[in-house]
Order: C-alpha cells, then sequence, then structure tokens
C-alpha cells in the first residue's frame, strides 16, 4: 500500500496540480486586489457612489435581518473577478498561439530518400505511358 501512494504522490500530474493550487491561489489575491482596490472604487465612480453592501430587510415582528446587499455585492464581485479570469486567460491563449504558429522547421531529406522518390516518380510515368499505348484512340477529335 505504501509503495503505491509514492507511485501515485510523486507522479508529475501530482507536482502540477500542487503548483497550479498555489499559483491559484496567489492569483486570486491578486485579483481580489484588483476587483476590490481598483475596480469597484471605478465602478463606484460611475455609478454616483451607489454601495449595495449596506442594503438590509428587517424581518418584521423578529430580531431577524436580510444583508440582501452583502449578497448583492458578492454577486457583482464574483462577476467582475470571473471576468478579469477570463480577459487573463484569453490573453495567455493568444501568447501560446503565437507559439504554435511559428512555423516548424521541414525536416531534411536524406539521398536516399530523394533518390527513392525519383524512381517512384519514374515508374508512374512509365506506367501511365504503357496504359496509353494500350487505350483506343480517342474519338472525340472528329
Amino acid at each position: 500500500m505504501w509503495k503505491d501512494f509514492k507511485e501515485f504522490a510523486f507522479k508529475g500530474n501530482i507536482f502540477d496540480l500542487a503548483i497550479a493550487v498555489v499559483i491559484g491561489a496567489a492569483f486570486g489575491k491578486i485579483v481580489t486586489s484588483l476587483v476590490e482596490n481598483i475596480i469597484t472604487p471605478l465602478i463606484g465612480l460611475i455609478s454616483g457612489g451607489i454601495d449595495l453592501s449596506n442594503k438590509a430587510y428587517p424581518v418584521p415582528g423578529t430580531k431577524t435581518i436580510i444583508t440582501y446587499g452583502v449578497f448583492i455585492q458578492s454577486i457583482i464581485d464574483f462577476l467582475i473577478i470571473a471576468f478579469s479570469i477570463f480577459m487573463v486567460i484569453r490573453l495567455l491563449a493568444k501568447f501560446k498561439k503565437k507559439e504554435v504558429e511559428q512555423p516548424a522547421e521541414t525536416p531534411s531529406i536524406d539521398a536516399k530518400e530523394e533518390l527513392l522518390k525519383e524512381i517512384r516518380d519514374l515508374l508512374q510515368t512509365q506506367q501511365s505511358a504503357t496504359v496509353d499505348k494500350h487505350l483506343p484512340p480517342d474519338d472525340s477529335t472528329k
């Protein structure tokens, strides 16, 4: 059982996943900071300083307060974060696409392959000439 666990734990995919989780956590902090410190204040400035986080509804006859504004603000934050991540992934995909589009070097053909290609072409030419000799003359020229 220990041997199986070691094989599983030390596969390359596990390390790639661990690295992705750490980078994702760091990226999440960057995006959260971007949303809280730059994008949300800009949206507040554009919208006239509307702050939904303090909106609440007191349930009549109880001490319960439904803070729906925090929920709405969380939805807005999610949409902004999702859009920001989408834009970053799209930008990275463009860079990756440019790498793939670079033409690969054409493999050099050695002399033996070149000779074989010439022999093939000659055989095809001879075969088509032989077939043409055995066909009846074309009557469409009359």
